[in-house]
């Protein structure tokens, strides 16, 4: 293995990973990622809902939405994707809008890993700072990340793994 760099290092500390495989072909997997009819059915840990104002994924492109918590807390956010290759990644950067200027940003890369007519996801979030990815972490992102992912792999069993 190679030994990483202080780069790396630096990043390990601020990041936050979740990973799953899907019984689905990549390009239906990445679908359900860029198409706001179906995401909305999945986006989000367990309990919330997410409402999808606008959603233009392309470099340059913005995706707006709130996530309806369970308590009736909505979180308004605001994806703007830096890069798109379909239907291997997905990078943004994703904050709370204009609405919430306090919210600090964070970035994500989203890849999609072909793997035995399977697709392998990977979710990295990187903060700005470690102590950010720690207050991140105590409200409850790690499983998050975790639960938006097994909702989808819920959402893709329904449609059988063939078409959304």
């Amino acid at each position: 293995m190679a030994a990483r760099n202080r780069s790396d290092v630096d990043e390990a500390d601020r990041e936050i990973v979740a990973t799953r495989v899907f019984d689905a072909p990549r390009e239906l997997v990445f679908e359900a990622f860029k198409d706001p009819l179906h995401i909305s059915n999945w986006w989000g840990p367990n309990g919330f809902t997410t409402t999808t104002y606008k959603m233009d994924v392309r470099p340059g492109g913005e995706w707006l939405f709130t996530m309806h918590g369970p308590d009736g807390t909505d979180h308004p956010n605001r994806v703007r994707y830096t890069e798109v290759k379909a239907p291997e990644l997905l990078a943004y950067d994703h904050d709370a809008g204009a609405e919430r200027p306090d919210f600090e940003m964070f970035k994500v890369w989203i890849t999609f890993e072909a793997e035995n007519r399977k697709t392998r996801v990977t979710l990295r979030l990187l903060a700005a700072t470690r102590e950010r990815r720690d207050w991140m972490a105590k409200f409850g992102a790690v499983e998050g990340a975790h639960q938006t992912l097994a909702r989808l792999d819920a959402y893709l069993l329904q449609s059988g793994g063939k078409t959304l």
